[in-house]
């Protein structure tokens, strides 16, 4: 399967902004790549591993609840008709999680499959990077096809958060919504 282009868009109430976040997505076999870049202005985003608020900065990234709070990228994963899903959250800090729920926002827990996610970040004055190569092997077999949803926090340096998506069917920003899950990777 070749890369699949997207776009994340703003909550629809987010301020202006110069702000852009395009990627790539693909899954060969039951290997997902996955690259975001936020281009733009970065003066204007805290992508610092000291504002994450309340968490310890350890020499070497970990795994670390709560990195939406922060500027983060996150992807949600699941099958057609199944209630449970994973989320995926990776920080410009280097930090990361992963959490499997059971049902909409229930039964969240972290994701013990993964020790580790093997990503990479890279920072310019108009671009920040994530890049994500992934063995899905440990919650879903190769010959099942998955639904999707991409997104990302940003966390602005006056402390205001703006929400990006494929698409935004609440009223509110909710990534978890499966309505969101719009991105088909075959088997």
């Amino acid at each position: 399967m070749s890369d699949q282009i997207f776009s994340l868009q703003p909550f629809p109430q987010t301020p202006p902004t110069d702000l852009e976040i395009i990627g790539t997505v693909a899954r060969r076999a039951n290997v997902l790549t996955i690259s975001y870049s936020l281009l733009g202005d970065l003066a204007d985003v805290a992508i610092s591993s000291s504002d994450l608020q309340g968490v310890a900065s350890p020499a070497t990234p970990s795994r670390q609840s709560q990195l939406w709070e922060a500027t983060c990228f996150e992807f949600f994963l699941g099958t057609k008709n199944d209630k449970q899903y994973w989320e995926f959250n990776l920080s410009p800090a280097g930090h990361w999680n992963v959490y499997c729920f059971d049902d909409y926002r229930q039964g969240m827990k972290e994701e013990t499959a993964f020790p580790t996610l093997p990503f990479s970040v890279q920072t310019e004055p108009d671009a920040l990077s994530v890049a994500l190569k992934l063995n899905l092997g440990a919650i879903f077999a190769a010959t099942q096809g998955l639904e999707m949803a991409i997104a990302a926090v940003v966390k602005h340096s006056n402390g205001d958060s703006s929400y990006w998506a494929l698409k935004h069917p609440g009223k509110e920003p909710d990534f978890h919504l499966r309505e969101s899950f719009t991105l088909k990777l075959p088997a």
